[in-house]
């Protein structure tokens, strides 16, 4: 396909809304799994951090 203008690019013969939407949500996508996956890491390590220290008082020698 060719385009004579910048604006004809953009316009993506008609199609640009769903073009431009798919790189958008798909942009939107990349930026947020690393995001989501750092606070999954801290939450597991905090959970296990807690397990471990519950597990140290239950055995200390009284």
């Amino acid at each position: 396909m060719q385009w004579n203008s910048i604006g004809e690019f953009f316009a993506m013969g008609g199609y640009a809304l769903y073009v431009w939407g798919s790189f958008g949500i798909t942009a939107l996508a990349l930026l947020i799994e690393p995001l989501l996956l750092r606070k999954r890491q801290s939450d597991v390590l905090d959970s296990l951090r807690r397990e471990l220290n519950a597990d140290k008082q239950q055995r200390k020698p009284e």
